[in-house]
């Protein structure tokens, strides 16, 4: 729990006096008509009546730690009420992460369908503690809360490929999935711009691939270059101590390795997996560049690059494979995301060995290549018991038999997967990209767009346009993080919220309430200072948030995203 947390000079500021306020909404809250409380205080004792609930008690014990200064001794039996008695209990909903608390006179008891249903209930717990320390006890109201989420996938993405953030940074943000109640993180790991993972048969994609010397300053095509060697990469070692970390807080990390397109990075290494090995990296003329310009180099401006992997060579295949099976020795993930997106097929179309494959499989063109490339990866990756996501280019020439689709281009993508009957994760740019700028005048460069907080809160995952058997294939929604113009960690912060606190109630609950989430929100934003998290504050006079409490939605969009320039998804 460390990353997220939290200095001891915190300016503690005024709870809601006496009144609950979760986010995600829980599904049933009932309170007493006393305003009775439970004093959790130092004497206070976390009993595992339930086995292998030890991840559980750690994170609730770093956090009360941390915020409040108090740390409880662990049990398996105790006959006191001064307790927080954590167990199991058969719930049998559809999504697993289940559970039901009551906080009385008896103490608090938290019991979840799952190890997970009992982490998601002491979450709740945590938003239960006042955000003002009065003295040594924290006076948490009496309440009775029956809980379980609306989807199983949740999921939130980073983009480390552009801009590099160091693992405690990764942590924390893998903190932020945790505290609301989300259970995937899309760790964006390879780019154009940047390769941020060691792979240890091919050094050169993190003594070469993962530096630039240069990144253009301010808004694309840019005012100049900084000139400034820039990247860096995680090492194996660095990569197991993520997981671990996400998986003691029941998070997935689902690596993306970026393939056919967005791959100048690895290409600068092993300049092969082009098409036209000897021909220099091209950049856009209008962008300043910084440095030598000779033969293959790493991205230092933001787009899409023509210069991707070479669909026809084996080689190319033998380096991806070699690549995915240390990726694949990291991650534990049932889901290796490739991306599949913004491939331009203009080296394809005159590379001879392309159009070689092309004949030699029968294919009608090069839409049919990226459709041969996706599957044989599909394949690969089936063999080793896995399962491929890709950005919904992967549609192009026929989708992989067994691939799940990120619907990225609006919402059809995801419709059209659905039909086809696979599963799918909802993920428009006009609803979920929170590196679209929040107000519609943003202080500092952002790559476009316009996605305020109650666009996030309106957003419904499950198209209308699916058949009652096809919603079923509509597994969640992700909110996604590209880091463009995101170069450190306050800024990742201010994108974040409170957009991805709306979305945490889209993905969680199954009603939606936007006057109560106005409200419950202010007692959030609390909690953002106490975390001594940066967070946008203008988003919030912005966002309709009127001193009722009321927030105005938005009409729902069915159209696609428009394309915001240079977005480089």
């Amino acid at each position: 729990m460390k990353p997220i947390l939290l200095s001891a000079a915190i300016l503690l500021v005024v709870s809601t006096h006496g009144q609950v306020s979760l986010i995600p909404q829980p599904v049933s809250v009932k309170q007493p008509k006393t305003a009775a409380k439970f004093s959790l205080s130092p004497s206070t004792v976390i009993v595992l009546e339930g086995s292998n609930l030890d991840n559980v008690a750690t994170f609730l014990n770093d956090y009360l730690d941390q915020v409040y200064h108090i740390k409880l001794n662990v049990a398996t039996t105790s006959h006191s009420n001064n307790a927080i008695h954590l167990n199991f209990e058969r719930m049998d909903k559809a999504v697993p992460g289940a559970y039901r608390m009551t906080v009385d006179n008896k103490g608090v008891y938290i019991a979840g369908d799952n190890e997970t249903g009992v982490f998601y209930g002491m979450q709740t717990l945590i938003q239960l503690l006042p955000v003002q320390i009065t003295n040594a006890k924290l006076q948490i109201p009496f309440v009775s809360i029956t809980d379980y989420p609306r989807f199983a996938y949740r999921g939130m993405h980073l983009d480390c490929g552009r801009h590099f953030f160091p693992v405690s940074f990764v942590k924390k943000y893998i903190d932020y999935i945790a505290l609301h109640k989300m259970n995937y993180f899309h760790w964006h790991l390879t780019e154009d711009q940047g390769w941020r993972i060691e792979i240890k048969k091919y050094p050169k994609l993190t003594e070469v691939s993962a530096w630039r010397n240069g990144t253009i300053i301010g808004r694309y095509p840019g005012t100049g270059n900084d000139g400034i060697h820039y990247g860096g990469f995680y090492t194996q070692d660095e990569i197991k101590d993520v997981v671990d970390y996400a998986a003691k807080r029941y998070i997935t990390v689902i690596p993306e390795i970026e393939m056919p397109g967005h791959s100048s990075a690895a290409i600068a290494a092993y300049p092969y997996l082009s098409c036209f090995p000897n021909e220099p990296t091209k950049h856009p003329p209008q962008c300043a560049w910084s440095g030598d310009s000779t033969g293959k180099q790493v991205q230092q401006t933001w787009g899409v690059f023509e210069d991707v992997f070479c669909a026809g060579k084996d080689s190319t295949f033998d380096f991806l494979e070699n690549v995915l099976d240390e990726v694949m020795a990291l991650f534990p993930s049932k889901y290796i995301h490739i991306g599949g997106d913004e491939c331009p097929k203009t080296h394809w179309q005159r590379c001879p060995y392309c159009q070689k494959r092309i004949n030699d499989e029968h294919l009608k063109d090069a839409h049919e290549l990226q459709s041969y490339f996706v599957q044989r990866i599909e394949k690969y990756l089936n063999s080793k018991g896995r399962t491929l996501i890709g950005w919904d280019e992967i549609l192009e020439g026929g989708l992989a038999p067994n691939a799940m689709v990120m619907s990225w281009r609006g919402e059809d993508g995801g419709i059209a997967a659905a039909h086809e009957k696979h599963n799918v994760i909802m993920t428009p740019g006009n609803w979920v990209y929170l590196n679209y700028s929040q107000t519609r005048n943003e202080d500092s460069v952002t790559i476009g767009g316009y996605l305020p907080l109650e666009k996030v809160y309106s957003y419904e995952p499950v198209p209308a346009a699916l058949s009652a058997d096809e919603k079923k294939y509509i597994l969640g929604a992700q909110g996604n993080l590209w880091t463009e113009y995101i170069g450190n960690e306050k800024i990742a912060e201010y994108m974040l919220f409170p957009r991805m606190t709306a979305l945490s109630e889209v993905l969680w609950s199954k009603k939606k309430d936007s006057a109560g989430f106005a409200k419950r929100l202010m007692t959030q934003v609390k909690r953002y200072q106490l975390w001594n998290t940066n967070y946008s504050k203008a988003s919030l006079n912005l966002a309709g948030l009127a001193p009722s409490g009321s927030m105005m939605l938005v009409k729902r969009e069915t159209s696609k995203v428009k394309t915001v320039p240079h977005a480089g998804r």
